[in-house]
């Protein structure tokens, strides 16, 4: 969730410094050879853990930390201890390869980024019962026709009818983005980096130890996960989750401590700022601003309401979180259209403009140049022909214009087809956006779908158009962005495009079916959308309430709502302005408003969470930034694997009504 700003640049010293003895030509494989049955059975394992895993963040919080890491690392540790203990036995496999490991990395990403794009705790869980009865049954644009619940078979269909059309997209470009443009693409910088390092000796050393480190974070996780479960009762006010750490006066504005190895964990890999933004928005709802409207209970809105009912408080939780969310998004997505026109603007003058000029060579410049060339030659060798992607395109998207409305009959043939018309200039505007700030906009894409096709369609089934459009266009978008970044990744690591190209099609085909599969564990074990509850999935009812707005306007909104969301929306926008305007130096403190809209609707208990694992951050930098740089990633990503594991037995627990023993609650010493 990074907001910096980066300008394009290129690498001006090499990726990992080679020893003298690794400084000899590489053999670089073929790229049907980068391709493995032991990669792919690695990436299934993978990416079922971390489909997961992001279902857990997604259904609870909404807040997905990048995993990449985790995946690269995993991916290199489980390939060496299978070559390790085949070489026991004596039998010779293949050499485990970088460009192997990038296939790996590719493929895993490609599953469970299918987890989020796919909308599981966003646009596809707003279509169903729970959401529709939790807006409210005779609220303004809420019908009962306009209710699709989860089903393993269409959703599936689903996401293979829409998921691969954003690989088709701009395949063709890739050599514009990638060598021409030379954009960043920062992430997937970072990853070859990562990648490189590991199959040099001192990198594997480290890496070794990353992965024990790992190991027994993810250890003492799963232990701990466990151990909560024994005292979390058949109640949802049972537990160490709901455990009053700052008091009962706290408890009651969810300022608490949950013991959550997730949370903390991802307040470990998150940004400072970004946990603080967490923490400071969480301050300002549900320790000021909700404290101060529900004293108005009987003014603003009947007293005697249920906590879930939109016309009272609740209503304006979620209607706020929604205009710091929408300024935000807004916003951003202004600002990357201009960069992104500016940085094109300036690339093609340069070409134009620049003329020839010979740089002295010293040793380095030369081997930078030969590495240059290296990668150039590699990168452009296996071509993937424009032909194929125009086809593929064009097919997928004939077989999705008309297979759509047999799943959603209220989004008609003909605004698929516009979708499709539309889509690649987005996806492009989308993947040149990220290559520059590293930040994909893939849901405010999906955003704009779901206002502007909800409106077309209207009250006639607009609710459930707009929510499927949304969802075409946010996997288009955001399966090319994660296509550049991960031909940076291979560019950088000498990998074959096409083999990155056929890793990405196996990631999506195997998440089409895996990240339905792992939601639907979630969905038959645990009761997803309840907002007392542990899975909350916040994000299902903004989603509808949007498509809602989308057709009947600002109507239905409780006394004085708009108002205050108007303030907040403007404040979005000029905090965001105020980001961009002052130096480095000052920016770096001001609040990130996508962030601290999450706990204005959730609560402030993970907040905390985070804020705790910011601070651990904070403290080991201080003592040992070297050691806080190479291992908190491996203490982050163990932590929350760890977690994520547990899932699965609980999941089974459940399914079989096994409860937990013991139900641990707390009340004031003065209460019977």
């Amino acid at each position: 969730m990074g907001t910096e700003d980066r300008s394009p640049h290129d690498i001006t010293e090499p990726l990992v410094s080679a020893s003298p003895e690794e400084e000899s030509v590489e053999f670089i494989p073929e790229w049907r050879h980068q391709i493995t049955a032991r990669g792919i059975i690695t990436s299934i394992l993978l990416g079922t853990l971390f489909c997961i895993i992001t279902h857990k963040l997604n259904l609870t919080v909404g807040v997905i930390p990048s995993l990449n890491v985790a995946a690269g690392l995993l991916g290199f540790f489980f390939v060496k201890t299978w070559t390790g203990l085949l070489e026991r036995f004596g039998v010779v496999s293949q050499p485990f390869t970088k460009q192997e490991n990038t296939v790996i990395q590719t493929c895993v990403v490609a599953c469970y980024g299918l987890a989020f794009s796919g909308g599981f705790g966003s646009y596809m869980l707003s279509m169903d019962q729970r959401t529709y009865e939790l807006i409210g049954k005779d609220y303004a644009g809420n019908r009962a026709e306009d209710v699709k619940n989860p089903s393993l078979g269409w959703m599936i269909g689903f996401m293979f009818v829409v998921s691969f059309l954003g690989l088709f997209s701009l395949v063709a470009l890739r050599k514009v983005m990638v060598i021409d443009y030379k954009l960043t693409y920062p992430s997937g910088t970072a990853t070859a980096l990562l990648i490189n390092s590991f199959h040099t000796n001192t990198g594997a050393e480290l890496a070794g130890k990353q992965v024990k480190c790992l190991g027994k974070y993810l250890s003492m996780s799963f232990l701990w996960s466990c151990f909560k479960w024994f005292f979390s009762g058949v109640s949802d006010s049972c537990g160490f989750d709901n455990f009053p750490t700052l008091g009962l006066a706290a408890f009651k504005n969810t300022f608490y401590f949950d013991f959550s190895p997730t949370y903390v964990g991802c307040g470990l890999i998150c940004p400072h700022i970004v946990n603080c933004s967490v923490l400071l928005g969480a301050i300002i709802s549900w320790g000021f601003l909700w404290p101060f409207i529900s004293t108005k209970a009987g003014d603003w809105y009947p007293q005697d309401l249920e906590s879930n009912d939109f016309k009272g408080l609740y209503g304006y939780k979620v209607f706020v979180a929604i205009s710091l969310i929408l300024g935000d998004g807004l916003y951003n997505l202004i600002k990357i259209i201009y960069i992104t026109t500016k940085e094109i603007f300036n690339a093609r003058s340069k070409r134009v403009s620049v003329p020839d000029i010979t740089i002295p060579q010293t040793k380095e410049s030369s081997k930078l140049q030969l590495e240059e060339s290296l990668r150039t030659s590699t990168f452009t060798k296996d071509s993937i022909p424009s032909s194929l992607a125009f086809f593929g395109y064009s097919t997928l998207a004939l077989i999705s214009t008309f297979t759509i409305p047999l799943i959603f009959p209220q989004l008609k043939w003909y605004l698929i087809l516009i979708s499709y018309l539309l889509a690649p200039a987005l996806a492009f505007c989308n993947s040149y956006g990220t290559g520059l700030t590293d930040w994909s906009l893939a849901s405010t894409y999906g955003k704009i779908g779901l206002f502007v096709f909800s409106s077309i369609v209207g009250s006639n089934g607009g609710v459930i158009a707009g929510l499927a459009a949304c969802g075409v266009m946010m996997s288009i978008v955001s399966t090319a962005a994660d296509l550049m970044q991960d031909f940076k990744t291979g560019y950088l690591t000498l990998s074959s495009p096409k083999s990155m190209f056929v890793s990405q099609l196996i990631g999506t085909a195997l998440g089409c079916v895996i990240a339905p599969l792992t939601f639907w564990m979630y969905w038959t074990a645990f009761d997803i959308g309840d907002p007392n509850g542990v899975y909350k999935a916040p994000y299902a009812v903004i989603y509808r309430e949007m498509a809602i707005l989308g057709i009947e306007g600002f109507s239905a909104l409780p006394q004085h709502c708009l108002q205050i969301c108007c303030g907040f929306f403007l404040s979005a926008i000029l905090i965001n302005f105020a980001r961009d305007l002052t130096p480095k130096n000052i920016s770096q403190y001001i609040p990130i408003p996508m962030a601290m809209a999450v706990p204005f609707y959730i609560g402030a208990y993970f907040a905390i969470d985070m804020f705790v694992g910011t601070v651990i951050l904070f403290v080991w930098e201080r003592v040992s930034k070297k050691e806080a740089e190479e291992y908190a990633g491996a203490v982050a990503s163990g932590l929350i694997c760890g977690d994520g594991i547990w899932t699965v037995p609980s999941a089974a627990l459940s399914i079989f009504k096994v409860d937990p023993p013991i139900c641990m609650y707390f009340k004031p010493a003065s209460s019977t």
